[in-house]
């Protein structure tokens, strides 16, 4: 399967900013225990504390977002990897963004 990145930001960005809670997600792939999302959320929009899958990184592909866990924030930008700690965590994007979610579940 190929998919187009940039398209798939530009259309969820857009479907994002008129979603009445400021954010739309998007399953890519599917494979076994493999799972990648394109989520896209507007600038303020949160997505709240949340478990942790076994392992999972966080790819910025558009825009500014904060990382959290408990008694930490890590701001990450486009073009930015990083890998999702293994607490509970949350994400806010401090201006429009759009992330790709890698998570490997078991």
């Amino acid at each position: 399967m190929k998919l187009d990145l940039t398209a798939l930001a530009d259309e969820h960005l857009s479907a994002a900013r008129t979603a009445p809670h400021g954010r739309s997600a998007h399953l890519l792939m599917h494979d076994g225990v493999l799972r990648q999302t394109v989520i896209a959320l507007t600038s303020g929009t949160s997505l709240d504390e949340h478990n942790a899958p076994p392992a999972a990184s966080l790819q910025v592909l558009r825009g500014r977002v904060n990382l959290t866990a408990a008694g930490w924030a890590e701001e990450l930008t486009a073009g930015e990897l990083r890998m999702i700690p293994k607490e509970r965590h949350g994400l806010t994007a401090l201006e429009d963004a759009v992330v790709l979610l890698t998570a490997v579940n078991d």
